[in-house]
């Protein structure tokens, strides 16, 4: 696919802060291999390969810098990137990477930055693609799945629950991509336990948020099972777990 030529600057944050705990593995789940490389590779692979290619700042903590330089070696991964280090949370991780875009930035109302989970290796370039397309347009662009299981909303003291309809609720994914002022004055906000997203945060700046049809197989590897799931999804699953293919 042709790529972009135009006087906007893309970029994109890949977020890798995971340690590993609900993997049951010692190994941070973003490092896992999946399809014979790490599960974050897939990810970045899919932003060079769009037709945006954005350049990429990778965020991870520091103590995982060198073993992040070793699989780079080991799989002959030579796609350019910035590596960026994560802070205790997904807010302050986000904040770093923005930083590393911000030093490399000319000119942040002409940029698009996109924000994207790197334990998401499975989403696919068309879908960048339309992030930057509507972010383009309207400031501030994210995938998003309709939910298609019935809803019901449980009271604060969970004594009651009541039915919500399902056509209006939609299950967040990444990547969430950002016009660079919108993004930057967002983070300037303090932390909140209620920003989950990229959106959450945007929108209590008082942006709104253009949804973008997002896709099942865009799963987020969490547990054991999802990284099973990522292979089926792929057509690469051969029965094996992941301490099997390490």
């Amino acid at each position: 696919m042709a790529k972009v030529d135009n006087m906007q600057e893309h970029y994109a944050i890949v977020v890798g802060g995971g340690t590993g705990t609900r993997m049951g593995s010692d190994t941070p789940k973003q490092f896992l291999p999946l399809n014979g490389i790490p599960v974050a590779m897939h990810a970045i692979r899919a932003f060079h390969n769009s037709k945006y290619s954005p350049q990429i700042v990778v965020v991870i903590p520091s103590a995982q810098h060198g073993y992040w330089s070793e699989l780079c070696e080991k799989y002959n991964f030579d796609i350019p990137h910035v590596v960026a280090s994560g802070g205790k949370s997904r807010f302050e991780s986000v904040k770093n990477g923005l930083a590393a875009v911000q030093l490399r930035c000319t000119d942040l109302s002409q940029s698009l930055i996109a924000v994207h989970d790197a334990a998401r290796p499975l989403i696919a370039p068309t879908l960048i693609d339309a992030t930057f397309d509507q972010a383009a347009r309207y400031g501030a662009a994210a995938l998003a799945i309709q939910s298609t299981n019935s809803v019901r909303l449980k009271s604060s003291n969970g004594l009651k629950n009541n039915a919500y309809p399902r056509q209006q609720v939609y299950l967040m994914q990444t990547p969430q991509t950002f016009n660079g002022v919108i993004l930057s004055e967002s983070y300037k906000l303090d932390e909140d336990n209620a920003f989950t997203d990229d959106a959450s945060v945007v929108e209590k700046k008082g942006y709104p948020i253009t949804l973008v049809d997002g896709d099942t197989r865009n799963i987020k590897i969490t547990f054991p099972e999802d990284l099973r799931i990522a292979a089926i999804l792929s057509g690469t699953y051969s029965g094996c777990t992941p301490d099997d293919t390490q």
